[in-house]
């Protein structure tokens, strides 16, 4: 990406004529200048008046004077250019250039992993990827250990791969069967989550496997997969768990979770796998900004009336099974089941043992309209998957909240995708320092004083109203070419921004549209009321605006709201990919009343 810094920028308007516009400095909010005067004598803010500011406006109760005066040590570190690093005291200037500082995050910084990490990991969301091999869509794309590398490096936690015999049928490639996506041998992304699994996190990295091997082949992935992981290899001592083992207790270990091996012979041929049929209809295509996210309360509506269970005629046999190598059942720690007699069946499952099930989105919102609660019981104690149904070719990605609000642990996404309902998982997983596992919300895991659960469909009251104030944006001048945007001025930049969340907690307000300027200044205010703030995400889209064509992109990003700091926060805005930019953020203030 092309950048500039000049103060003047030209725009030609056809041969002739050329606009010239001055990109100014940031002007200091009217807001932040009042604090200031508030919070300094004499136009100098010292260590004490910071420490001042920082409990009493940011919210940082439990802050000691000494890191306090860490605070301003840093930052007059970070900034010795300005040459104030002698007078340890900020004018205003240098205290609006504090707030803008990466220092000043709306999260926790730096993160850190601050949730209990010593339950069962059916207590957490986990960071899950679906297809992790696929470097674009479903059908002909292809397959690398290059996507599952930058999938663990931002945190996920669960790698799918689907393991195939290769042509010759000597050994075991990765693909996505029936397709025409060109496979990538089975070792190297072994090999790749080897050298990557804990670049992000110390927590387990769980492996799906779908199987579509013989039994020779079987035993040669179980050489494979020893071989690679040695000893942070966990492996199975029962075929039934009790109760699923903590994170914290499998800190550096890698996990294989599949269901009991297939013959092979039952599915040659087939371009079947777990998530139903390959159906190849284009998908509409999807705008600049991705599709906006499939709203739960707009699920319900649906005339889905009672939930059919569809038959499935894929039943294991297990005169079949007794032909499985043993020392490939053996690397199978987490055994996903089949759903036999269908999820109604399942939902009621009342014995001592864990388990772990899947189903496609489709199957969940259909399930949810009326057994929601008892989902969100089953998924107390036992493991849920939940994965995009075969026709999204394109690896598009579905409203994960439907998933989270009923407890399920593993909503699986193909992250080589982009597009508003990723950027809520990018957002979820931001939470508790990045480590690809969050704690779910007590609600979700105890039982009420009557033996209820909770009930996403119930309207509950209010509990918080978030405010969030937009004050500004700068760096997209620094980040992008001068007529990225617009050929002819300086952008028009406008901010959407509003709350995911269970049904009625969700809704998206937008600023005005601020005209030609690099360092647009909105001073907006917005109120949210929140009735499950725990499950709530901050969604925050900077769109540009085209009256001749679609609105252009100007950056992203999405915040737990369960971990926001108070007070008046520098908020770094990320690609389509939820790569953060160097430069561009906006300045905000975040207030629960």
């Amino acid at each position: 990406m092309k950048k500039t810094d000049t103060s003047k920028q030209t725009y030609r308007i056809c041969f002739c004529f050329r606009r010239r516009f001055r990109v100014k400095e940031a002007e200091v909010p009217a807001d932040i200048k009042t604090l200031f005067q508030n919070y300094s004598e004499n136009g100098l803010m010292d260590v004490e008046h910071l420490y001042r500011f920082l409990k009493e406006v940011q919210g940082e109760d439990k802050l000691t004077r000494e890191e306090a005066e860490t605070v301003m040590e840093t930052f007059l570190n970070q900034h010795k250019h300005l040459n104030i690093f002698q007078r340890r005291s900020l004018y205003i200037k240098e205290f609006f250039r504090y707030l803008l500082s990466e220092n000043n995050s709306p999260l926790s910084y730096p993160p850190t992993v601050h949730h209990d990490m010593t339950a069962p990991l059916s207590h957490y969301f986990i960071y899950t990827g679906h297809n992790s091999y696929l470097t674009g869509n479903q059908i002909s794309s292809d397959c690398s250990e290059v996507p599952v590398v930058e999938a663990l490096k931002r945190g996920v936690r669960v790698i799918e791969l689907d393991m195939w015999p290769n042509s010759t049928k000597d050994d075991v490639d990765i693909m996505h069967g029936g397709t025409l996506t060109p496979p990538v041998k089975l070792i190297k992304c072994l090999s790749a989550i080897r050298e990557n699994a804990f670049v992000a996190s110390e927590y387990p990295v769980i492996l799906t496997l779908e199987d579509h091997l013989t039994p020779d082949l079987q035993a040669k992935v179980a050489e494979m997969v020893s071989e690679t992981f040695g000893d942070i290899l966990v492996v199975s001592t029962s075929e039934c768990l009790l109760e699923f083992p903590s994170p914290e207790s499998l800190k550096r270990r890698v996990i294989i979770s599949t269901k009991p091996p297939k013959e092979f012979l039952e599915t040659k041929g087939s371009n079947k796998e777990e998530d139903g049929s390959i159906k190849v209809h284009k998908s509409s295509e999807e705008a600049a900004w991705g599709k906006e996210i499939s709203d739960f309360a707009a699920t319900l509506s649906r005339e889905y009336g009672e939930y059919q269970e569809e038959d499935d005629h894929q039943d294991e046999d297990h005169s079949l099974q007794q032909n499985v190598a043993p020392e490939y059942k053996k690397l199978i720690a987490i055994r996903a089941e089949k759903m036999k007699g269908g999820i109604k069946v399942w939902l009621r499952v009342n014995s001592q043992k864990a388990h772990r099930v899947s189903l496609n989105e489709e199957k969940l919102e259909k399930a949810v309209v009326t057994h929601g609660t008892e989902i969100v019981r089953f998924t107390q104690r036992n493991l849920m998957r939940v994965y995009p149904k075969g026709t999204r070719i394109d690896s598009s990605n579905y409203n994960p909240l439907i998933g989270w609000m009923h407890g399920a642990q593993m909503v699986a996404f193909n992250m080589q995708g982009h597009g508003r309902s990723l950027w809520l998982m990018q957002g979820m997983f931001r939470a508790n320092g990045g480590c690809g596992y969050v704690k779910k919300p007590d609600f979700l895991l105890n039982l009420g004083p009557d033996d209820e659960v909770f009930d996403p469909k119930r309207r509950l009251p209010v509990r918080k109203t978030l405010k969030v104030k937009v004050y500004m944006g700068e760096g997209w001048n620094l980040d992008f070419h001068h007529t990225h945007f617009d050929l002819y001025s300086p952008p028009d930049f406008y901010v959407k921004i509003g709350i995911a969340g269970v049904p009625y907690d969700s809704a998206m307000k937008r600023t005005k549209t601020i005209e030609d300027n690099w360092l647009p200044a909105w001073n907006e205010e917005f109120e949210f009321p929140l009735t499950v703030p725990e499950l709530a995400l901050l969604r925050i889209e900077v769109h540009e605006f085209d009256m001749s064509d679609k609105d252009d992109f100007g950056g992203q990003t999405c915040l737990p709201v369960s971990e926001l700091k108070t007070g008046i926060r520098a908020v770094p805005l990320h690609d389509y990919k939820g790569d953060k930019y160097k430069s561009v953020k906006l300045l905000l203030r975040f207030d629960f009343v």
